[in-house]
């Protein structure tokens, strides 16, 4: 379990960085109230675990096929992840809400943000690549772990997710106000990335 901090530092600055989930949460409890941003907020969520169960089995088949194919998929991970980093702090778009002009109705609130989050083959690919990086090659439980992992990951998330939806209005406003602010989380967030797929690359002893 010593990897679970580090594990958790990152997870929360991909959580905090503004990103198409999080425009989405705030435009939409901007648009149709704060029930639909948590609704929507709780759809998107539940998309994680999705993602962690399809991770979860993919790499278990790696680890029955090959273990050169794991470090592979490792390696390939922590380069990704560098360039997901690279990309946050590259990105200098303002904050721009659009609001959606669709009626209230959260059970269609939950499960457009749920197809959203899962139909999403960018989220797909980082989960495949992000969660195998903590995971334990070395113990028989590794898919379990990583379902562990996936489900911290998404209880960080559905808490944060959450409280923007309920606070939408607000924070869509402030946010709009002080790009700067939000310029900053990218750069910090995208920073925290480069350095742990750098800390990825390097051989670690078991």
């Amino acid at each position: 379990m010593q990897s679970l901090p580090l594990f958790i530092a990152a997870s929360m600055a991909l959580i905090i960085t503004p990103g198409p989930d999080i425009f989405y949460v705030l435009t939409r409890g901007i648009a149709d109230g704060r029930w639909a941003g948590v609704m929507s907020a709780a759809g998107i969520t539940s998309g994680i675990l999705v993602h962690t169960l399809a991770a979860s089995l993919g790499l278990a088949v790696l680890l029955q096929t090959s273990v050169y194919a794991f470090w592979t998929l490792k390696i390939c991970g922590g380069l990704y992840i560098i360039y997901l980093g690279f990309q946050m702090i590259k990105n200098k778009d303002v904050l721009e809400f659009s609001p959606l002009r669709n009626g209230l109705d959260l059970k269609k609130c939950f499960a457009q943000g749920f197809l959203c989050n899962v139909l999403n083959p960018k989220v797909a690919v980082f989960f495949l690549a992000f969660l195998p990086q903590f995971a334990k090659m070395d113990s028989p439980n590794h898919s379990l772990y990583m379902i562990g992992l996936g489900l911290i990951y998404y209880l960080l998330s559905i808490m944060f997710m959450v409280t923007l939806g309920l606070f939408s209005g607000w924070i869509g406003t402030w946010l709009s106000s002080r790009t700067t602010i939000a310029g900053k989380i990218r750069l910090s967030s995208g920073t925290v990335l480069m350095l742990l797929g750098l800390s990825l690359l390097v051989p670690q002893r078991h």
